[in-house]
């Protein structure tokens, strides 16, 4: 299955067509696809009126400088300002993590997107990606946290997705741009970047998103097509029964399985459920190289968003405005 990207703030006619292949779950949206909350809750339900069957609308909206949506949102700090406060009051900046991922999903699921891809789980330990994106560089501190913003998402009707499996923070390459290698070995790994993923999963994370990252000590390729990460580990080991994404195949890291066709195949084959393709140019190609798979749409069901209540309700419950002003309030900032 595959969650594509289109160009623009409306649907063009070969988006459209797009939408009619049954290999199509989804869209990912970004900010070229954003005009205000309005219009994106227009080309939420003009995705969903062109498909015939359910869609998934997703987007990354963590906050920080990874906030697609802007303009009428709630300007969401990073993850690793609530982090900071961890040291001097634990119990009240897990409050916050909760807050900031209930206002965070209660606003994307007033614009009729289902999921935002949340939350980030990895080391804050200088990957160039990553940054302030990550609450903390000590693991039992980020698995509380996970733990945290897996409630307050699912409090909002929004299922959770933990990203980047196994854990993307502590190499330094960004896999947009480069080939990353973390050369630890599976037994350190499992005692740092894995303890996140293991409280989200026992928190009930709906979803997992993989790295494209190199870990040669446990397998030869990226860990998003990988099935030793996938089948044995995630799966086998931690027993993870949710939906497994891949990242962006256009991202450099992810080229080293070869063109767009090698790409979709290699993590269809290692066990991922969806792969994203969130550049519109690589739609066509992705599209051809699934003719002759069987898809199952239905698997993405649970991760539709459930009880959005419109803009004009969310606006007119104050829980909207009370948590808002709480945690902006607390982080010292306008609201």
């Amino acid at each position: 299955m595959l969650l594509i990207g289109v160009a623009g703030i409306e649907l063009t006619a070969q988006e459209r067509a797009w939408l009619q292949h049954d290999a199509v779950a989804g869209v990912v949206l970004f900010k070229r696809n954003f005009a205000s909350p309005q219009q994106v809750a227009e080309l939420s339900a003009a995705i969903r009126d062109a498909a015939p069957r359910p869609q998934l609308i997703c987007v990354d909206q963590e906050g920080g400088r990874v906030q697609r949506f802007q303009q009428g949102f709630s300007a969401l700090p990073p993850l690793q300002d609530i982090g900071a406060r961890h040291a001097h009051d634990p119990q009240r900046a897990l409050a916050m993590a909760e807050q900031h991922a209930w206002l965070m999903a209660s606003e994307v699921r007033a614009s009729g997107v289902d999921l935002s891809f949340a939350p980030v789980v990895d080391l804050a330990r200088g990957n160039r990606a990553i940054g302030n994106r990550a609450f903390s560089d000590d693991p039992q501190v980020v698995a509380a946290f996970t733990e945290a913003y897996v409630r307050g998402m699912h409090a909002a009707g929004m299922a959770a997705t933990l990203k980047h499996f196994p854990g993307h923070g502590t190499v330094l390459e960004d896999t947009h741009v480069d080939t990353a290698v973390d050369p630890r070995a599976l037994d350190e790994l499992r005692a740092q970047d894995l303890l996140p993923f293991v409280a989200g999963i026992a928190a009930g994370a709906d979803a997992v998103m993989m790295a494209h990252v190199v870990y040669p000590q446990v397998a030869p390729e990226p860990a998003g097509y990988s099935r030793r990460w996938i089948e044995e580990i995630l799966r086998g080991e931690l027993g993870f029964r949710g939906v497994v994404f891949s990242d962006d195949i256009g991202m450099a890291a992810s080229f080293s399985a070869g063109g767009v066709k090698a790409r979709v195949d290699a993590h269809l084959d290692a066990g991922c459920d969806v792969v994203l393709v969130c550049h519109p140019e690589l739609v066509e190609e992705s599209l051809r190289a699934v003719e002759h798979r069987t898809s199952n749409t239905a698997a993405l069901l649970g991760l539709i968003g459930r009880g959005a209540l419109g803009w004009d309700g969310l606006l007119a419950d104050a829980r909207h405005g009370d948590t808002r002003t709480r945690l902006l309030e607390s982080l010292g900032r306008t609201v």
